[in-house]
């Protein structure tokens, strides 16, 4: 036996209209990318369970590049970090060194 959704019980989706809920768009993998010298990173501080997480932010890079600087931070840094979305989040207060390692790898950051 085949379910309809409810929302389109006997309704008639002629004329292009389609249900919200059948095609799920991908999310546009952001097409601003800036070279590092042209970027305007700044840092916050969370506390998680107890403990602090450095994020810093806006980064406009693709995907693999990001991953690629953030697996070069916690090599050097020997703390662990994960990324999301466009950001870099770091475990415990590391403010100073990430912006010394970021800066001589020519990133820039706000005043």
């Amino acid at each position: 036996m085949h379910k309809k959704n409810l929302f389109e019980m006997g309704a008639d989706f002629g004329y292009d209209w389609h249900s919200d809920n059948k095609d799920k768009s991908q999310k546009e993998e952001s097409s601003h990318i800036l070279t590092p010298q042209k970027h305007q990173l700044h840092f916050s501080k969370e506390k998680r369970r107890g403990k602090v997480v450095t994020i810093i932010k806006p980064f406009c890079l693709k995907k693999q590049e990001l991953q690629a600087l953030l697996k070069l931070l916690k090599k050097r840094l020997g703390t662990g970090g994960t990324l999301k979305e466009n950001s870099l989040e770091f475990q415990g207060e590391l403010q100073e060194k990430l912006r010394l390692q970021l800066e001589s790898l020519e990133y820039r950051f706000k005043k």
